[in-house]
């Protein structure tokens, strides 16, 4: 009802911001994660997915606890950025490769940013600074690994999915490189659908769900303006800086951070372009919007999570012990990374 009331107050800026979010996804999120929708949804129906999962087993297992197939969804994500991530481990999920507690497992360290709006967007664009790039990238992927390693100890106690159990029959030793290819073969005579129909589906299903990330970002776009518009960012910014203050941080920040827990552009956006701070309290704040992706990204992944029995609270804990582990790693690689102009 207060959101009601206040479009009915503020329809003009309303209006505004919702021109500005749909602006906003079709000439930013939608070339950029469209291409990748439709090209995991090919690799999963040609089996390729299948073919890193047996070469990657070896690895991802001791220091994941995941399945090999879990490291596809960890190159992917890194790649292309939020919400790739949340969107393989769900297909994932849904041809039972991954149980629950791989699957939140998996979700919470590879929803992270794309290193081309990590360092176009941000050390470019927003900080104007190049040499950014290299510490925000560590601190943003190394602090995503971290959370990888935390999570290995996320319910201990469920079982591995009967698809990582597997194990190759007895007195047949071959390459791994072999048993990839075979298992790679067996996905692609089980998914059956010849390849015009495969790139159909493929390009629907990315389709559907870019409408839906398009709608996300619109609706937040929205509510911002209309809680800015309201005077209510104002009065959090006002109490943000007041708690900012007690751990040393400059109070100009708090406008930043309260616009990075919505929406991970107009955060970076906001750290970029704060005055009277040190770059190396903007960068730690930059990091922390990164890592912690903003609301717009959180019901991404939610909406995605919806249809399978993978839980939210997780994600959410990953994703603000990522925020702080990045931004305490800002701090901690200033120094040794040189001073940065």
């Amino acid at each position: 009802m207060l959101f009601v009331l206040l479009l009915a107050v503020f329809p003009a800026a309303s209006l505004e911001a919702s021109i500005r979010g749909l602006s906003i996804w079709w000439q930013v999120l939608f070339p950029a994660l469209f291409p990748f929708f439709v090209i995991s949804e090919l690799l999963l129906g040609f089996g390729i997915v299948h073919f890193f999962g047996k070469l990657l087993d070896p690895l991802m297992r001791p220091l994941f606890r995941l399945p090999g197939i879990g490291g596809f969804v960890v190159t992917m994500g890194y790649a292309s950025g939020y919400p790739v991530g949340a969107r393989l481990t769900a297909q994932l999920w849904e041809q039972r490769l991954v149980n629950r507690a791989e699957g939140e497992r998996l979700v919470a360290f590879t929803t992270t940013s794309d290193p081309i709006f990590l360092i176009g967007a941000v050390s470019v664009g927003f900080f104007h600074n190049v040499a950014l790039a290299p510490l925000l990238a560590v601190s943003h992927y190394g602090g995503g690994l971290l959370i990888g390693l935390m999570m290995r100890f996320h319910d201990r106690k469920y079982e591995s999915s009967a698809h990582t159990q597997a194990a190759p029959p007895a007195g047949r030793r071959k390459s791994r490189l072999v048993e990839a290819v075979k298992a790679m073969h067996e996905a692609r005579l089980l998914d059956g659908r010849p390849i015009g129909r495969l790139l159909q589906d493929a390009v629907q299903a990315a389709l559907r769900l870019m409408i839906v990330v398009g709608g996300l970002v619109v609706v937040f776009s929205v509510i911002m303006e209309l809680l800015t518009s309201g005077g209510a960012i104002g009065v959090l910014t006002h109490i943000l800086g007041g708690i900012m203050n007690l751990f040393g941080l400059p109070l100009s920040l708090a406008n930043a951070v309260i616009n990075g827990l919505f929406e991970v552009t107009l955060g970076a956006q906001a750290s970029g372009s704060a005055a009277g701070t040190s770059l190396v309290h903007q960068a730690a704040i930059a990091a922390f919007i990164l890592s912690w992706g903003g609301l717009s990204v959180h019901a991404q992944v939610a909406s995605l999570l919806s249809r399978t029995n993978l839980r939210y609270i997780p994600f959410l804990i990953a994703r603000l012990v990522h925020g702080i582990l990045a931004m305490a790693l800002v701090y901690l690689l200033w120094n040794s990374l040189g001073p940065i102009g």
